[in-house]
């Protein structure tokens, strides 16, 4: 499929957002910065959190909300991409931050939940409530690994909650275009789960033994990372070493691989007065890039 090439040299780049100017900010994960990508592909940092910055939304008063994984990554250089690796020994945990787009200033809105310590925040979505969910990616080292969660918060930092425990690498997540199901991706297993409401942050119960209801795999070996939403409700979900964006219809058995020049494609959002010009993340190569979608994203509830 046809893409434009917009960045390069990018520092392991996830979390894209497509601004209303026709920019996209994304985070460097490897460099704790956030970056802002102009039309022209000029760069311009926006903020320096340090850290891991992992995931990125717009949030009710215009500012950046942020998933700092807290630096839960080595990385290695190899074969001419920059690959994760376990979590360094001077790891001490992950937060949500706030991020202001105009100055820079960032300010720590969550970094423990009852009274636990969240460990690397990953991928985040608002509802239309003004709150948001996020995933916490867990850890991992050479001798074992931790589980992760699923959050839900308010954005005025006043509340937080944990939703599901016990998860296997999430990571991305997003919201239905009606704002009753939460979608999430497990990395590790290669799962879409799917996540009834019954209210905002309130889940409805969902079969015994699983975390929430089973939504879809890749159909061969692949991991997941983060996920956007189109605006026909289908999920897409960018695909770790099949490299590209694997979408999927939720309720039917339909899936479709969008192949992409790069093992670690970890992100997609839309943007453009159609919302059908897809951004996305090929962080292996450290490149953004741009390419003309099928079908609409769904526009997200705050943007700026």
């Amino acid at each position: 499929m046809i893409f434009r090439e917009l960045a390069s040299g990018l520092r392991f780049p996830e979390g894209p957002v497509a601004m209303d100017d026709g920019s996209v900010i994304v985070c460097e994960i490897a460099a704790g910065r956030i970056t802002r990508v102009k039309p022209d592909g000029k760069m311009q940092t926006v903020a320096q959190p340090g850290g891991g910055p992992n995931g990125l939304a717009i949030g009710p008063d215009g500012a950046l909300c942020v998933c700092n994984n807290g630096g839960s990554f080595t990385y290695v250089e190899r074969q001419g991409l920059t690959t994760p690796g376990h979590a360094p020994d001077d790891h001490v945990g992950g937060r949500i931050e706030c991020a202001s787009i105009s100055s820079g200033k960032v300010q720590t809105l969550y970094d423990s939940c009852d009274g636990r310590r969240l460990l690397a925040p990953n991928d985040i979505v608002f509802d239309a409530q003004g709150g948001f969910w996020f995933t916490d990616y867990g850890l991992s080292n050479k001798a074992h690994r931790t589980h992760g969660a699923l959050y839900y918060a308010k954005a005025d930092g006043s509340k937080i909650t944990q939703v599901l425990r016990e998860l296997i690498t999430p990571n991305g997540v997003g919201l239905s275009p009606d704002g009753n199901t939460v979608y999430f991706t497990e990395t590790l297993t290669g799962r879409l789960w799917s996540l009834p409401l019954a209210a905002p942050g309130k889940p409805m119960k969902t079969g015994p033994g699983t975390p929430a209801k089973f939504a879809g795999a890749y159909p061969g070996f692949a991991y997941f990372d983060s996920l956007g939403v189109q605006a026909d409700g289908a999920v897409c979900a960018a695909t770790l070493m099949a490299g590209g964006i694997t979408t999927f219809w939720p309720g039917t058995k339909r899936v479709k691989h969008t192949p992409l020049p790069d093992p670690l494609v970890t992100n997609i959002c839309w943007g453009g007065k159609d919302m059908k010009t897809a951004y996305i993340t090929l962080s292996g190569t450290g490149k953004l890039i741009a390419m003309d979608w099928r079908r609409p994203g769904l526009r997200l509830n705050y943007n700026a």
